[in-house]
């Protein structure tokens, strides 16, 4: 049995405590696939009204579900480093106004983006909470070493999302788009978990560095690597990118895969983190490419 942490006492107000529930840095890095993949739809520039409530409907679809994921993971929330200054474990704000809070955030999103963008977008936000929620969270978190392998797919789904705000329909590039998210998500996290391991076999989760030796996580995070690099290059002439992407897919795959190959030779909670920061500027730089892309293309 697990002996359960003191509560610290709260320091920070309570507005500041709701928007820790919704997890702001997460959305950050979802919004960041939205935008460029809508100017990747539109060719250009799209409206900005369009965009602005794209990204607000997002957010609130993305802080939704990470309040929920907060409310149902706050036992072994409070047993790990990493989480145990989260509002629910500390207290400052208690179960039931958290997930009233939460799905207050999911019905707003749905509103925002049937109303002011379409409703496929609407749909397909509300469905990734869902799978995020049902599928991740509440199942295979707890249960699989393939947890964020298959959850990862609820981060995904931002730009499905921002295709389908532009155009109203989906296509095969998006598809592609979806999958490059898909496959860099489970190195990107294992990078991480490999520096909280001990918290995660604390909290009894099985997520892969906490179950399996560094040398096999680093093998598995070269291997999806790899793979990801090779799906950047193949979105390239399904969605009829320039040069300056093509370009930018390249050098921005071939460092990650040396990063990953770095982490391989050094299996340590240092390269692992420098792995994971890179992870982030990686598909920060590489979407923003692709706008640019297709911003200079149109000019």
């Amino acid at each position: 049995m697990h002996q359960a942490p003191a509560r610290v006492a709260p320091s920070r107000s309570r507005a500041a405590a709701y928007l820790a529930l919704t997890k702001p840095r997460i959305i950050e890095l979802l919004l960041v696939t939205t935008v460029p993949t809508q100017v990747v739809a539109a060719q250009g520039l799209p409206p900005g009204g369009l965009v602005l409530w794209t990204v607000l409907g997002g957010a609130l679809a993305a802080g939704g579900a990470n309040a929920i994921n907060m409310f149902v993971d706050r036992d072994i929330d409070r047993l790990m480093e990493r989480t145990k200054g989260r509002p629910l474990v500390t207290g400052e704000i208690e179960p039931a106004p958290a997930l009233a809070f939460a799905v207050a955030l999911e019905v707003a999103a749905f509103a925002v983006l049937w109303g002011a963008v379409n409703l496929l977008s609407a749909v397909l936000a509300t469905s990734a909470c869902l799978f995020y929620v049902f599928v991740y969270t509440l199942w295979l978190k707890r249960t699989s070493t393939s947890n964020i392998v298959i959850g990862g797919a609820a981060g995904a789904v931002p730009v499905l999302v921002g295709w389908s705000s532009v155009t109203g329909r989906l296509d095969w590039a998006p598809v592609v788009l979806f999958v490059v998210i898909f496959v860099w998500t489970p190195p990107h996290f294992w990078a991480l978990a490999i520096k909280y391991s001990d918290d995660y076999r604390a909290a009894d989760v099985p997520m892969l560095p906490a179950v399996a030796s560094l040398r096999t996580t680093s093998i598995r995070i070269v291997a999806y690597t790899a793979l990801l690099w090779a799906l950047t290059l193949v979105f390239s002439p399904v969605a009829g990118m320039g040069h300056l992407y093509l370009g930018a897919a390249v050098v921005l795959g071939a460092a990650y895969l040396w990063m990953a190959l770095r982490l391989l030779r050094d299996p340590s909670s240092r390269m692992a983190m420098r792995l994971f920061s890179w992870s982030i500027t990686y598909i920060t730089l590489l979407f923003g490419a692709m706008a640019l892309d297709q911003l200079v293309r149109g000019r």
